[in-house]
Parts: structure tokens; sequence; C-alpha cells
């Protein structure tokens, strides 16, 4: 069905093309019939040609590319080349007839009619190769078998040149046959795997909408895109990216033929299958699962290519078709959707897609759009929380970015922050947040607001960027003294941390020069070694507020509290715990030696101006 999913409407088309030909050719025998005076086949045949076109008219009428399924037009097709076939064969009537009466010139305006069919067959019908075929031997044997009857030279010769112009009609349609399939070929088909492309596989979920409207059957859709694919392509070389494609296209297309399935490429590593129908949407929605694991498990056993052993996953979207009014693009969509949702998840998954799903990414979207224009619009905002020591005297504070947005209003930095990382958007935006911070404390400086330190998070995509080192420096120049660069601590989590470690700890190193320290974020919750401890240049950790909730229920993470603070002590680190909201917690924490507390027990995050108020109301309460 591959080579005729435009071929029917081409076929369509060319009805009414065949219908017009014909009726006005066939009107010139009526006239030829006055002529030699006979008035009654020529009329006859001729309302045969009319009721053929009839049937033509009708099949012209019955097609439509918005309603039927390929099976569907294929069982039209079939109806199609038998009018074809009936429409052509019927100027052999015509031919016989006048061949048997004893007026030479009517032999000759039937032979040359009969040789003109032919070539308008072989010319109209070169896509459906059996059909021409058919039709020019149907149509060139009886003046083949006429000449020969004559039984002279010239007859004889003649014959010979209509088998000779037989094989050249016959040799061009099929040279032209070839070249249109090759070119079907190559639209539809992907050139590396030899799968189905997206145009493809555009037509056949199409085609799949139109059955579940018709049917009102389930059917499902996978999209698969290969996980760290682009790693193996800029380590090993595109050679051995394209064979690994190759055969992970084979591994799938071979599964997916098991199960009755379609699997096409839609470009680089992303490939998408079409299932087979299911009666019921819950037989549907399970066959997807346990055929998309079988998929994954398919996809991760070992290759073997040029002597190299490569292991590789797959992230997998799931779209159900249930629905006859949705598009092929909104499924793919879907799908789509789902399978970045597996990637967010860790890779090498299975997600389903749902509306609950949608309007989540729907809304990072929008969060993303709009989070582009925050800086320029004057939404970002920075917010400050105090840190105490042991004696409650706020030595420090740390720097929290805020989002109000006119359209969506409140946005969490634990929901636009990662979105900002993801798109880059983090690298202007930490920019942002950097010289803002830097500006508020040379102004509290001045002030008289004399802080031991000023945390600021910094993002691990924000401190690689390669600007990032001179960007920090040259804020520390232009807005603060060597006194004030050496009260800033950067803050980074530990989950991150330890994607690249030399690469970190020299641009740490090229930090320090601006006298600014760092401190390990949400320490507890990664995986961080002793040994990686010790080998990055950190001031202080700062112990993650799940572990501080839960000082208030006995024993449940007090040793862990505990051994994060031995670890701080022997390794010479300052310990800062965050999220402190009660007096018990508080109180552990002074009996365990801890530097520094920081949390709504002590106040929630401030704007500049409140911080400031709270910061001398503290010092004169403490006077």
């Amino acid at each position: 069905m591959l080579s005729n999913i435009n071929f029917y409407n081409f076929m369509h088309r060319q009805i009414l093309v065949l219908i017009a030909l014909f009726i006005s050719t066939a009107t010139s025998y009526i006239l030829i019939g006055i002529a030699y005076s006979s008035y009654i086949i020529e009329p006859l045949w001729y309302l045969f040609v009319l009721m053929l076109s009839y049937w033509g008219y009708k099949l012209y009428r019955e097609y439509s590319d918005y309603i039927l399924t390929l099976q569907e037009k294929e069982i039209w097709l079939k109806k199609l080349r038998y009018f074809i076939f009936s429409y052509f064969s019927s100027w052999t009537i015509m031919f016989v007839i006048y061949v048997m009466r004893d007026n030479i010139e009517l032999h000759y305006l039937a032979i040359f009619t009969q040789l003109g069919v032919s070539v308008v067959a072989t010319t109209i019908l070169v896509s459906e190769k059996k059909l021409a075929i058919f039709i020019l031997a149907s149509s060139m044997l009886p003046v083949t078998i006429y000449l020969l009857f004559i039984g002279k030279l010239y007859a004889y010769v003649i014959a010979i040149l209509t088998i000779v112009l037989a094989w050249v009609l016959l040799y061009g349609a099929r040279n032209t046959y070839a070249y249109l399939q090759r070119n079907k070929f190559e639209a539809y088909h992907d050139y590396l795997t030899k799968l189905g492309n997206r145009r493809y596989f555009v037509e056949l979920l199409k085609d799949a909408i139109k059955k579940q409207r018709n049917s009102g059957e389930f059917m499902f859709l996978l999209l698969i895109d290969l996980d760290h694919f682009k790693t193996i392509n800029d380590t090993l070389g595109h050679d051995i990216g394209d064979k690994l494609l190759r055969e992970v296209a084979y591994r799938m297309k071979t599964l997916a033929k098991l199960n009755h399935s379609n699997i096409s490429r839609l470009g680089g590593d992303e490939f998408c299958l079409l299932s087979d129908t299911y009666k019921d949407k819950v037989s549907c929605l399970k066959r997807a699962q346990s055929f998309a694991q079988e998929l994954l498990d398919s996809v991760k056993q070992t290759y073997i290519i040029d002597a190299q052993h490569l292991y590789i996953s797959a992230s997998i979207g799931v779209s159900i078709i249930d629905n006859p009014k949705i598009t092929a693009t909104t499924l793919i969509k879907e799908a789509d959707i789902a399978m970045y949702e597996a990637k967010s998840k860790g890779r090498d998954g299975v997600i389903l897609f749902s509306n609950e799903l949608s309007i989540r990414v729907e809304r990072k979207l929008e969060i993303e759009r709009l989070l582009r224009f925050a800086i320029q619009k004057g939404e970002i905002t920075l917010n400050y929380q105090p840190q105490v020591n042991l004696k409650d005297e706020i030595i420090g504070c740390e720097a929290l970015v805020r989002w109000n947005n006119e359209q969506l209003k409140n946005v969490g930095p634990d929901e636009f922050i990662p979105i900002a990382e993801q798109s880059g958007i983090i690298i202007e935006l930490g920019k942002y947040i950097l010289e803002e911070s830097f500006k508020t404390l040379s102004e509290w400086d001045k002030k008289g607001i004399n802080l031991e330190q000023f945390s600021i998070n910094i993002s691990m995509r924000q401190m690689f960027c390669n600007t990032f080192v001179d960007d920090a420096k040259e804020l520390c120049n232009r807005y603060l003294s060597p006194a004030l660069s050496s009260k800033l601590i950067f803050e980074m989590t530990e989950t991150s941390a330890a994607e690249d470690v030399s690469k970190l700890i020299e641009i740490m190193n090229k930090i320090k020069s601006c006298g600014v320290r760092f401190s390990m974020d949400d320490f507890g919750t990664g995986y961080s070694s002793l040994s990686y401890l010790r080998q990055i240049p950190i001031y202080e950790l700062k112990i993650d507020k799940s572990f501080i909730s839960e000082l208030d229920n006995p024993n449940k993470e007090i040793n862990m509290v505990k051994i994060i603070l031995n670890i701080a002590k022997n390794l010479g680190l300052k310990v800062v715990a965050e999220g402190v909201e009660t007096k018990t917690q508080q109180d552990f924490l002074i009996d365990e030696k801890c530097d520094i507390l920081q949390g709504f027990y002590f106040s929630k995050p401030l704007s500049k101006d409140k911080f400031e108020e709270f910061f001398l109301k503290s010092k004169i309460s403490s006077s």
C-alpha cells in the first residue's frame, strides 16, 4: 500500500479525464456512421460507452481521501481497474466490427484508433504496470492477428512493426514504471534504515484515525527516542552512529513485523510505531505498555559494530488512538510529550500520554516562553533570607530569586529554575541575579548593614558556561571591594556538582582568586564520597531541609544530621542548617554546635527593604 498512498488521488483525478477524452472521441464514430450509412451499430456502441462513463462517474463520486481507509481505497482501486479495462476494451469492439466490413477506409480507421488506444493506455496507466500490459496486449493482439490474416508481405511487415511498437511502448512503460517506483520509494522511505519516513507515517496515521472513526477499534502509537545517541556520534563518529541506527532499526522492524505493526523513522534517532487494532481500550493500553517494554529490552541488547561493543537505551512515549476527531500531527505531539517526560524522569522508560501530562507540559512551555522576557519586563526580583549564628545574631543571608508574571502570577523557583536550566535561559538569568546581588551587598555595606557572608545559588550550567568566570570577576571589580568579595558564597547542589569534577575544580579555583567561597547545598541528598569532598575547594556544607524537618520526630533522622555535622567538623567545614522551623530543631542544632541556622523559625525570605528593617531591629534588640 505504501506505493499507492498518493496514487489513489492520481487515479481519482484520471477518471474524469478518461471520461471526457473517450466520450468526445466516441462522438466522432456517430459522424463516421452517418457518413457510411451506418445508423445502428455506432449509436448502440456510443450508448454502451455512455453507460461505462456513468459507471466511472459513480466510482469518481465514491472516492473520498478524507473518509476511506487504505484498505477501502484498495477495494475502490480494484473496481476502478475493472472499469478502465472495460473502457479501453470497448474500442476493440468497434475495431472488430469495422475490420469485418468491406470498406477498407474503415479498416485503416480501426487500426489507427486501436494503436492510439494502446498509446493512451500505456501513458495514463504507467503506474499500474500489470493493467497497462494487459490492456496493451488486448489492444495490439487483434491488430496483429488482422494483419497476419491479410497474407500479404506488406501486412507481415506492418504486423512486425506493430509488435515492435508494442515492445517499445512496453519498454517505455516499464522504465517509467521503475523510475516512478524508485521515486515513490525515496519519497516515502528513509534512505539510511529503509524504513518508512515521517511523510509515510503521517499517511498511515491519518488512515488509522479514519479506521478508528469507522470501526471504533483502538490502536497505539509509540514514539521512540534513543538516549545519548549524540554522544556516540560525537565520540565514535557518524559512520558508527549510522551503523548503530541501522541495527536498531532492524531490531525494531523485526519486532514490529511479529506484532503486525508499522515502524518508521521520523528523523535523527527518533522512530515511531503504529500498532495493530484492538477491540477495547483496556487491552490496547495493556499491550502498548508490554510491547514498549519489549522494544526497550530489544534496543538495550549489546551491539557489536566495527569491533566496538555498544550499549544504548531509549525513552518511549505512548499515545492511544481513541478519538476520531484528533489529527495525525496532534497524535505525534502527544507521544512526543510523553517521550520527553520519560527522558526527564531519567530516560530508559515508558510514559503514557495523559491530559494531566499535557497540561503540565503546556505550562512548562508557557513558562519557558514568558521567562525569556521576564528580566526586561522587570518581573525578576530577589528576596533575602537571614542566616543566624547560635546566639540568634544575623550574620548573613541567602539571595533567593522570585518571579511574578502578570499572566502566571507567582511562579516558584522550584518550577522555573529547572526550566531555565534546560532551555539555557539560566545563563542570562544567573548573570542578572549575580549583578543584583552584588549591588545589594554594596548598598548594604554603605548603609552599615555588615554581614559576614552573602550566599548566592549558582547553577552548574551557568558555572560551566565559558563566560562565567570572566563575568563573575568583572562584576566583582565593578561593584565590590576585595573585602566585600570575600563575603560572597556561591552555593551549588551536591547532585549537580559531580558532573565534571576536574573542570569544576578548575573553575572554582579561578573564582576563588576574587575571594569568593563555595558552599555545597542540599547536602545528604546526593552521592558525594569523602574523597570527593576533600577534592573540591568548598568552605561550607548546607544540610538539606528534609533532614532538619525530621528532627521533630525523635530518632528518625537525628543520626544522619549528627553524621553530617561530624563529617564537616573533621573536614574543617562550616555547616548551615536550612529549613529550621521549630524551637526543637533549633535547640538540637545548637546542642550539636551547628554553625549557622536558616529557616522560617527566624524569618521568611524578605524583600530588600524588609530585610534592612529586620536587620536593624535585630541589632537594636540585641543591644
